[in-house]
């Protein structure tokens, strides 16, 4: 097969899985690791994908993270939707684990009249939010991402390894069926894997815009956790998809856009 040949078969190979992995090629197309390399390496330099550590995704405009005040307004009826379905897996004398984000925080403003809970997180408005609360809460410490309100780093790395929770609401940039949930930088990513580590169940707490997106670094597939809370809009071969891999949960909020 000719270089022209193998990388117009990738190409279909992408756009058919979404995603592709060099050994996967290398056994299909009968040619060498380098080889498919350095067909990959073309693809990339002539802007048609994006090359992953043993494969490559097609190059389709990554999510990118926004402030909290660009995020704040959207789709804030789906985001309470949501967050109202979401308080209601919460059992009393629970210890709960919120993921930073503005879903996350409409969760945290529907506990303040818990008194038996203990909330941990790594988002300093979530903490704001339950400051004049009898909530119990342990915030993780770390280096404060400015415009976003998270924390992150060693710290708090350190310290999400040494805890055990019993519920963890998971947020999300980008969600897709192939590549998984995905965060814009490996420090996201590093903290989310290690909050799903830390708790006995994860439930991924998301409106439907955030599907069939991609972003730069891989948190986990979809069949890592245990659910997922999403709003109506979200459509119907994506929901038949999804269930594939975990239990899918809709609410009624919001207008379609």
């Amino acid at each position: 097969m000719m270089p022209k040949e193998r990388r117009e078969h990738i190409l279909q190979q992408l756009n058919t899985n979404g995603k592709i992995e060099i050994e996967d090629l290398v056994n299909e197309l009968n040619v060498s690791a380098m080889t498919i390399r350095r067909d990959l390496a073309f693809l990339e330099e002539t802007d048609q994908i994006i090359r992953t550590h043993g494969g490559a995704i097609l190059n389709k405009p990554l999510v990118v993270e926004s402030s909290f005040r660009t995020k704040e307004g959207k789709f804030n009826d789906r985001k309470r939707a949501i967050a109202e379905r979401a308080v209601q897996f919460i059992q009393d004398h629970s210890t709960i684990l919120l993921d930073s984000g503005t879903t996350t925080l409409e969760i945290a403003k529907l506990l303040k009249d818990k008194t038996t809970i203990t909330v941990v997180t790594n988002d300093i408005k979530i903490a704001a939010e339950l400051l004049d609360t009898n909530v119990k809460v342990i915030v993780t410490g770390g280096e404060l991402q400015n415009t976003i309100g998270t924390l992150f780093g060693p710290l708090t790395e350190q310290m999400l390894r040494g805890i055990h929770v019993d519920l963890f609401f998971l947020g999300a940039h980008a969600i897709h069926s192939q590549a998984g949930i995905t965060a814009p930088t490996y420090e996201k990513a590093s903290i989310k894997k290690l909050m799903i580590e830390a708790s006995e169940k994860t439930w991924l707490v998301a409106d439907s815009s955030k599907f069939d997106q991609k972003s730069l670094t891989k948190v986990c597939d979809l069949n890592q956790i245990h659910g997922l809370i999403t709003d109506q809009h979200i459509l119907d071969e994506t929901e038949k998809i999804l269930n594939e891999y975990l239990e899918v949960v809709t609410v009624e909020g919001g207008e379609k856009g």
